[in-house]
């Protein structure tokens, strides 16, 4: 954030808090900054103009076009002032389908961010940028044309303002690839009906070529204009050929001319699609047809509010409201909807699924595009679980589905294609987490079934369906520490942390056996949830990586990152035992446990718990301590609960809180983070509420830990459809930024004598009384701890 820009901000957030409760909390996406944590966020990190879990994911690009990589640019950097364009898709392992206005000398390739007078890139100035949950405007500065973005669920809304002139030109460009999506193997688009420019875009994603050899994404497009165009033409790259009205290639797009008056406007209505044309047409009809932009842009808020407001924040301070509200929007932005108005999705191969309809000839749910789910468990799975089971319900049936298809659970999955980035696969678990929660209205035996199936069963496994080294773990008790090469080169030798993470997903899965009366699997499955002890090292108190032998490896260096541990180290990894924590407090004895992880984080906090502010990289934290940029870090301040120093989770839950998250476009998520689709942000809404599950709901009867609560009162609303309590409200006395500390505890006027409390009894409904002070209360909450594998039995 820009100084003047900064005081503007946070002078409405004054503005705001000063307004009655009731007011105040009718625009919550006025709380919300897009911006934050915008500088080297992922592809998918910044689209402003999209709903809640929308298709249409509507952006300006600064860095987006030709990238390479897997990961590419991210697309839009807030460092940057230039535009290439206005991207219509924007989801993990997928991007294109990409607008620009311009005025004067027609220019096909776009320039660069050194050089914008090299192509159509236009400056602007930070101070005409405004960006909002559902919109989204800048003044393109070389121009003169004011650029709006908004969006339904899957129709994107452009509005151009022009200035007068003979020379207005948009660029449709589909044949670039995009940020994180991957190179295009075909594209086409043509002109119909005088006004509409319908076409399709195919790309072959990076993580598909590894995962899913030969599948394409396929991006289908109906783009209808407010006017016809005076002129046409299409391109390849620099090349343009006047005159004609529709391409089909790579490297290409078209061109279209028109007179335009001062002030006209120039507006696009696009509908999307990942079946067909004819599906975008639709989508276009059912959402867009007879409204005005502004009312979508009024329509998008509202759907922002609704879902904003099932979690609504009184008191403390007006910053945290900011990094709250903007942690619940990125929480509520990312995986987005795959499937059409008429419940058709794709399959991998081209073909078209179909959602079941209900007695009103409605899909009964959605479909979702996806990233792997891997770290989500800690947060996006929690906050979902708590506020949103509506949509955790239809993404759990989402992959089951795909199941019923292919014979496998997904964990990554671009318009039907297994794009598996990590490879652990914890779709089984968050099958069984929300089981756990009481949320069972999707297909439960052949969710089981295809849970069980995802843990134990080796056979035909490869890279696309993840586990791909699960026979190790299942003859032999561990993943040995050696190398695997995959078809594009990369190399793999993460043996050491799959162990620890098949172990925990073993666990979850073994819960719903359980619960279920399926004996035989969960003993099998819960044996499996001990093998993280076989690669527990005695001597030197870490979890270090064992080769084929079973030897352990020889000179072992606990900080070295990528080896035999996936985007983090041994130091970092040997705390990943969330299902049985006090298994490892017994191998590691509790004044180590305690005294490693405290010291951990006295250093940690040093650098503001990331990476460091040199390294602008999602990888920058990897080789430290702690790393909370990164998932496998997410439940480490929150174990001091399990070995009796539960003061120590409160004072750092809420440092991490204080000094990682900030409000800048920078800082806004530490720096090098990570956030994958919005869970870094569902980790501070949760530690905000002082309410956490280091075992990810994995517990047959799951409990929330506390940490930290940040505000005077928060309230949140419960689906009357999953649970019979109608809100459960958090409140504090005393609360302040001093006053860290839990005093003493209530639930409905009843002592809460332990730093847990089972999920069931909040979903009742009801008020948890935390009172708060400056000074630790090292008598509260230590009678006992909360479960744990190791000693279920004694709960």
């Amino acid at each position: 954030m820009r100084p003047f820009r900064n005081l503007i901000f946070f002078c409405l957030i004054i503005l705001l808090c000063s307004c009655s409760s009731e007011k105040n909390m009718a625009n919550l996406s006025a709380f919300v900054d897009p911006q934050i944590g915008s500088v080297h966020g992922r592809w998918f990190f910044y689209t402003p103009a999209s709903l809640p879990f929308g298709m249409a994911k509507l952006a300006p690009h600064t860095n987006a076009y030709g990238s390479v990589g897997s990961w590419g640019p991210c697309g839009y950097d807030d460092r940057h002032t230039s535009i290439e364009g206005f991207g219509n898709f924007h989801e993990f392992q997928i991007g294109g389908l990409v607008f620009m206005p311009t005025v004067g000398k027609l220019q096909t390739i776009p320039g660069t961010l050194e050089n914008p007078e090299g192509g159509y890139r236009s400056r602007f100035d930070k101070s005409t940028e405004h960006a909002e949950p559902g919109y989204y405007s800048v003044l393109l500065k070389d121009y003169g044309i004011k650029a709006e973005l908004t969006a339904t669920e899957r129709v994107g809304f452009h509005r151009y303002t022009f200035p007068e002139t003979k020379q207005a030109h948009l660029i449709i460009d589909i044949g670039h690839r995009q940020g994180e999506s991957s190179g295009v193997t075909d594209a086409y688009a043509k002109l119909v009906n005088g006004n509409e420019v319908e076409g399709y875009i195919e790309t072959y994603p990076e993580y598909a070529k590894f995962c899913d050899p030969d599948k394409k994404v396929k991006m289908y497009f109906v783009a209808k204009l407010n006017m016809q165009p005076l002129t046409t033409g299409a391109f390849v790259d620099s090349l343009q050929t006047s005159g004609v009205a529709q391409t089909k290639g790579t490297g290409n797009g078209l061109f279209l001319t028109f007179d335009m008056k001062k002030d006209e406007t120039l507006e696009i209505v696009t509908g999307l699609s990942y079946t067909s044309v004819e599906n975008a047409r639709l989508n276009m009809k059912a959402e867009a047809e007879g409204k005005t932009f502004n009312e979508v842009h009024d329509l998008a808020q509202k759907a922002w509010n609704e879902k904003l407001g099932r979690i609504r924040v009184d008191g403390g301070d007006s910053l945290n409201q900011v990094k709250f509200y903007t942690g619940l929007y990125h929480a509520l932005l990312g995986r987005g909807i795959s499937s059409d108005v008429n419940g058709q999705y794709p399959m991998v191969d081209g073909g078209v699924g179909q959602i079941p309809l209900d007695g009103k000839g409605q899909p009964k749910y959605h479909h979702y595009n996806t990233d792997g789910i891997w770290g989500g468990f800690w947060n996006l799975s929690q906050l979902w679980a708590l506020a949103y089971p509506d949509y955790f319900t239809e993404y759990v049936q989402s992959n089951i589905d795909y199941y019923k298809n292919r014979g496998w659970l997904h964990d990554g999955e671009a318009a039907g294609i297994y794009t598996n980035g990590v490879q652990t696969n914890f779709q089984g678990l968050l099958i069984a987490s929300a089981y756990n929660c009481g949320i069972r209205d999707f297909e439960v035996d052949k969710g089981y079934e295809a849970a069980f199936k995802n843990e134990v069963e080796y056979r035909d496994r490869n890279l696309g369906n993840g586990k791909y080294d699960l026979i190790d773990f299942v003859k032999n008790g561990y993943i040995p520490y050696k190398n695997t090469v995959l078809p594009n080169g990369w190399v793999f030798n993460f043996g050491s942390s799959h162990t620890l993470e098949y172990a925990y997903s073993s666990y979850g899965v073994a819960q719903m056996a359980k619960a279920l009366g399926k004996t035989t699997d969960y003993e099998k499955l819960i044996k499996q949830a001990g093998y993280y002890q076989n690669l527990f090292d005695a001597q030197t108190k870490f979890i270090r990586p064992k080769r084929e032998d079973g030897s352990f490896i020889e000179k072992f260096d606990p900080m070295k990152a990528w080896d035999g541990f996936q985007e983090g180290n041994a130091f970092q990894y040997t705390w990943y035992v969330p299902h049985d924590v006090a298994g490892l407090i017994q191998l590691m004895g509790k004044d180590e446990f305690n005294n490693r992880l405290g010291n951990m984080f006295v250093q940690s906090q040093k650098n503001k718990f990331g990476g460091s502010s040199e390294e602008i990289d999602s990888f920058s934290g990897i080789d430290l301590q702690y790393n909370h940029g990164n998932q496998p870090c997410l439940l480490d301040s929150w174990l001091f609960n399990y070995s009796g120093q539960p003061w120590l989770t409160q004072k750092w839950t809420r440092a991490i809180c204080d000094e990682f998250y900030g409000t800048e476009p920078l800082r806004g998520y530490g720096v090098g983070q990570d956030e994958d689709q919005g869970q870094l942000g569902a980790w501070y809404v949760m530690a905000a509420l002082g309410l956490f599950d280091v075992q990810g709901h994995a517990a047959m009867n799951p409990s929330f830990q506390f940490g930290s609560p940040l505000f005077d009162k928060v309230t949140i609303q419960l689906d009357p459809k999953y649970y019979s309590g109608k809100q459960l409200v958090i409140q504090t006395k005393n609360n302040s930024k001093e006053n860290v500390y839990i005093q003493s505890a209530s639930f409905n006027n009843k002592k809460i004598e332990n730093c847990w409390i089972d999920r069931n009894r909040l979903m009742k409904g009801g008020t948890i009384l935390f009172e708060m002070g400056a000074q630790a209360n090292k008598k509260w909450g230590v009678e006992k701890a909360p479960l744990s594998m190791s000693n279920e039995k004694l709960n």
